[in-house]
């Protein structure tokens, strides 16, 4: 808590991510881009902060905010009740929600069909425990990277992707042989995770989503990734 309550008076957030989540959070250049990243870099200019970004897997996010390493995660990250149990979320700045990817010739048309068929997840998401529970026939091939999962299927590894919709969106935009069935899996809302040490750090991270929300500038940053007609 002294490390976390000393960077917090220098004016310093410490965030980690996974860049490896497009339109979320990736890296294009060398550079850290995407709407979680874009939105963050805002929230902390209206807070009068900067962000010091650290790069982790996914399934560390919440280990380095538990550890003190961070004091924040920013990753596509959605609100559940068991990561509540040991993170803060601040109000929901966007919705998303499982869906799935597949070949548009392919055998899957509905969720019924991903019983006994290949279907790739990230290893740390809800994704796996979804399926566990709902869909247990369908065979789970577990990767560690988001663009692996998607490679799997489209070298026909796999028969189907269970991810975010922003990314599976984003990445049949650019394979024309691949859809997102239009029936999703669940809704979801995305949260950023923040130390429960910090409660003031939450409640201000609110506050100034509010204020870009009012200002308009938020709705800048979902146009600019998500193009018109998304909330």
């Amino acid at each position: 808590m002294g490390a976390s309550a000393t960077s917090q008076a220098a004016g310093t957030i410490r965030a980690v991510t996974d860049p490896t989540f497009p339109p979320m959070e990736f890296t294009e250049a060398g550079h850290r881009t995407g709407f979680d990243i874009d939105l963050t870099t805002a929230l902390a200019k209206e807070m009068g902060k900067t962000i010091e970004w650290t790069d982790i897997d996914f399934k560390g996010l919440i280990p380095a905010i538990l550890s003190g390493r961070a004091d924040m995660a920013v990753s596509a990250i959605y609100i559940t009740p068991e990561r509540k149990q040991v993170v803060d979320f601040t109000d929901s700045y966007y919705a998303g929600g499982l869906v799935v990817l597949t070949k548009k010739d392919g055998p899957i048309k509905t969720l019924k069909d991903l019983a006994g068929k290949k279907v790739s997840v990230q290893v740390g998401t809800k994704s796996v425990k979804y399926l566990q529970d709902h869909y247990p026939q369908a065979q789970r091939v577990e990767v560690e990277k988001n663009e692996e999962m998607f490679n799997l299927v489209e070298v026909g590894r796999a028969d189907a992707a269970v991810t975010g919709k922003p990314a599976a969106k984003r990445y049949a935009q650019s394979h024309p042989n691949l859809t997102v069935l239009n029936e999703q899996v669940t809704t979801e809302e995305y949260g950023f995770a923040v130390s429960k040490n910090e409660p003031q750090l939450t409640k201000d991270l609110n506050a100034a989503l509010a204020r870009l929300k009012a200002n308009g500038t938020y709705d800048k940053i979902v146009v600019k990734w998500f193009g018109e007609g998304h909330q």
